[in-house]
């Protein structure tokens, strides 16, 4: 059970890392669509994923919550997230608890497979805002869904 757990999880990074890569290359190909709105939506999904996975390695984020960052970054932090992702899910026991503060400086409790769930869930939420703001500037929209992810 425990590896089906861990390959599920890896599973679903793959896709949270493909589907942020989609967006990302939509907004490479078509910079005028990159409002402000856009660059404050792809910075907090890659910012959170950041600050999730350095909550959980025991690590304080240089990341805060809405920076925003240039087209030319997005994808090598997207890339960096998911490395960071995939080493977390081999190195640690999904059913650890991991004690944290949140922005706001409340502590919590939550699994690190609470947290990859939130983080992917999280992701999907904030790409289908962003694909909004994109469609209204211009950008031809793309389905990031999890099942058109597995079809290709």
């Amino acid at each position: 059970m425990k590896q089906n757990m861990k390959n599920f999880f890896v599973d679903k990074l793959e896709y949270n890392h493909f589907s942020n890569q989609q967006l990302i290359s939509l907004i490479e190909g078509t910079p005028l669509a990159y409002t402000d709105r856009a660059k404050s939506l792809i910075g907090h999904t890659l910012n959170a994923q950041n600050i999730w996975n350095h909550r959980i390695a025991g690590k304080k984020s240089t990341q805060s919550t809405w920076e925003t960052f240039d087209i030319d970054e997005l994808s090598g932090l997207n890339d960096k997230n998911h490395a960071m992702s995939n080493v977390i899910v081999g190195q640690f026991d999904l059913r650890t608890l991991i004690d944290y503060k949140n922005s706001s400086g409340e502590s919590f409790s939550n699994s690190v497979e609470n947290i990859l769930y939130h983080i992917i869930n999280h992701s999907t939420y904030h790409r289908g805002q962003l694909m909004t703001e994109l469609k209204q500037n211009g950008a031809t929209p793309l389905s990031t869904d999890y099942i058109f992810y597995h079809r290709k």
